[in-house]
C-alpha cells in the first residue's frame, strides 16, 4: 500500500494578471471555487490525507474549511511570495510528516489536475531520489523578441519542458531549498527551481496538456469548458 502524502496548496496569491477584484482561487465555476476543483482532484487520490492551505492575512474569501471531500485541511498565514507561502505551508504541517516524507505543492489555480497524472507523479517521484514534477514537452516554435517587437532569432526546443504542478519533494529537503533561496534574495517561481539551485535534479514527469493553469478569463472559460463535457 502507498505511503500517505499531504499536500500544500497556496492561495495567498491576488492573481493579478487575472484582473478582477476576487483573487482568481476563489473565482466560482459550476458552483464551486477554483480551490475547491483543486482539492477535489488532489483529494481523489486514495494516499492524499489532507491539506495545508496557506491564505493571506484576514483573508475574508477563505471558506474556513478544516475538512474537505472527507479529508484534513488545515490553513496557515502565507507570505508575499509564492515561496514564501509554501515554506509557511510545509512549516505548518502536521507533526505526523516526517523530515524525509514527500509532499506535494499544487497550484490553486490548477483545478484540472487528472488522477491518472497524479497517480504516474506519485508512482515514480516516490522511487526517484530527488523528487518529481508533472511537466509536458514544449512543443510550440519558441522565437526570442528583440526590443523593437522584431524577431532576432529561433531558439531549439529541444530538452524544453513546461513545468507544471503538483510537485513532490522531500519535506525537509524542499523546507531547505525555499529557505536557501529566500536568504540569497533569489525569487523561485516553482519548487524545482529551488531544489536546483542547491545542485538537485528533479525528474519530469510527463502529463496532460490538460493540468493548464487559469491565468485569464480564457482559460477560466476553458476550465468551465472542460466541467460540461465532463457531465454530459
Amino acid at each position: 500500500m502507498m505511503a500517505r502524502v499531504w499536500a500544500v496548496v497556496p492561495a495567498a496569491g491576488r492573481g493579478t494578471r487575472f484582473g478582477g477584484d476576487l483573487p482568481k482561487q476563489y473565482l466560482v465555476v459550476d458552483g464551486a471555487p477554483l480551490i475547491a476543483h483543486a482539492l477535489t482532484a488532489l483529494f481523489a487520490h486514495d494516499a492524499v490525507e489532507g491539506a495545508v492551505v496557506p491564505v493571506s492575512e484576514n483573508d475574508p474569501d477563505w471558506p474556513g474549511w478544516t475538512e474537505f471531500a472527507g479529508k484534513a485541511v488545515q490553513s496557515c498565514i502565507g507570505g508575499a511570495t509564492r515561496a514564501a507561502s509554501v515554506l509557511a505551508g510545509l512549516q505548518a504541517l502536521p507533526g505526523s510528516v516526517r523530515a524525509d516524507d514527500f509532499v506535494l505543492v499544487h497550484d490553486a489555480a490548477r483545478p484540472n489536475l487528472s488522477l491518472t497524472d497524479l497517480s504516474h507523479l506519485m508512482e515514480r517521484g516516490r522511487n526517484d531520489p530527488v523528487g518529481a514534477i508533472l511537466a509536458a514537452p514544449v512543443r510550440d516554435t519558441l522565437k526570442r523578441a528583440g526590443d523593437d517587437g522584431g524577431i532576432d532569432a529561433t531558439e531549439p526546443r529541444e530538452r524544453l519542458w513546461r513545468a507544471f504542478t503538483p510537485q513532490l519533494f522531500r519535506r525537509m529537503q524542499l523546507t531547505r531549498a525555499l529557505e536557501s533561496a529566500l536568504a540569497d534574495g533569489v525569487e523561485v517561481t516553482d519548487e524545482a527551481m529551488a531544489m536546483e539551485r542547491l545542485g538537485l535534479r528533479p525528474l519530469l514527469v510527463e502529463g496532460s496538456e490538460s493540468n493548464f493553469k487559469i491565468t485569464t478569463p480564457a482559460d477560466l472559460a476553458r476550465f468551465a469548458f472542460e466541467l460540461a463535457q465532463r457531465s454530459r
